[in-house]
């Protein structure tokens, strides 16, 4: 059995709680959370142990889940690390990119798994697309949400759109060549809403707007390729592609247009979305890079890059807003 120990037992902390629970294998030796009336009632309801000490709790199991403020990360992580254990991290992977350049190195040394929680590549719309050859040359991202004052410790670029992200940066073949970024900050000390836009050296040009102040939720993902178009709703849980038809398509809607260079069939495809657990599978999969000794599906590196990211985001709207 691998014994894990989870620090954070707040509202996604409590959702990574019920599926360790459920995740055969796994051994949940207990918890560490530092809000005394909470850590009871999560004691009392899950008949786990709550350790008073972070130490103590790390030293009995094999794996640590971190589930605690982004400021918290770092000394979490680097406990863990130099203790040999193997960790899981909710996104982002730290606060600052000094110390998120430090956690590379450690992990790298200590030659344990380490996994950043970018649930969203484990969201079904998204699992739906694999297996299609996805090379995007314009992406159009909206990810919107209602006003919930937690969270907002971090930007909105590091709460929501640092998903987007991450999913762009493991889609596009390229390097990030420029950012142009504005945002405004409404009911925070930071940014609330953002646009940005992210020009790759292969000619892909990703836009994104992300919201926390929205009256209504979306979270959207647009891909337009050569002869393609993957529309990804992640909130929704649904999957469109639209493409000129080829030999061998099935299940698809099609229909003729005229065009300058003769007829052509255009098919529309819904793929099945499975029913999936995305935090569940998530997890699943950390445990199985552990007990097979694979690569854990968002490594450390991943995070890393979807952080640097981000905060070449932050620099490009600090700079719009003090000048």
């Amino acid at each position: 059995m691998l014994k894990v120990g989870q620090i954070g037992t707040g509202h996604l902390g409590k959702f990574h709680l019920n599926n360790w629970l459920n995740i055969e294998g796994i051994q949940l030796v207990g918890f560490c959370d530092i809000d005394d009336a909470n850590a009871n009632a999560v004691a009392q309801k899950y008949q786990l142990q709550r350790f008073d000490d972070v130490e103590k709790l790390i030293d009995a199991c094999d794996a640590l889940d971190i589930v605690a403020p982004t400021s918290s990360h770092f000394e979490l992580c680097e406990l863990a690390i130099r203790k040999g254990k193997h960790v899981f991290v909710e996104k982002p992977l730290a606060n600052t990119m000094e110390e998120a350049k430090e956690l590379v190195k450690l992990a790298k040394e200590a030659n344990i798994k380490f996994q950043v929680g970018h649930v969203e590549r484990f969201n079904p719309a998204f699992l739906a697309t694999k297996g299609l050859d996805l090379k995007p040359m314009f992406i159009e991202v909206h990810r919107l949400a209602q006003f919930n004052p937690r969270g907002t410790d971090v930007s909105v670029i590091l709460d929501l759109m640092i998903h987007d992200i991450d999913i762009i940066l493991s889609l596009v073949k390229g390097n990030v060549n420029h950012i142009s970024a504005n945002g405004v900050a409404v009911m925070s000390d930071t940014p609330d809403i953002a646009n940005v836009r992210i020009e790759f050296d292969n000619g892909c040009v990703a836009n994104l707007t992300s919201s926390r102040i929205s009256m209504k939720k979306m979270r959207k993902m647009r891909l337009f390729q050569k002869d393609a178009y993957i529309g990804i709703d992640f909130l929704e849980k649904k999957t469109e592609i639209i493409r000129l038809n080829t030999p061998g398509d099935k299940n698809v809607f099609t229909f003729d247009i005229d065009t300058n260079n003769g007829k052509k069939t255009i098919a529309i495809a819904n793929p099945v979305v499975e029913d999936v657990n995305a935090i569940k599978m998530e997890l699943e999969q950390f445990r199985d890079a552990i007990i097979n000794n694979t690569d854990t599906p968002v490594s450390v590196v991943d995070g890393f890059r979807a952080m640097e990211v981000a905060h070449q985001i932050l620099e490009k709207i600090g700079n719009v807003t003090t000048h």
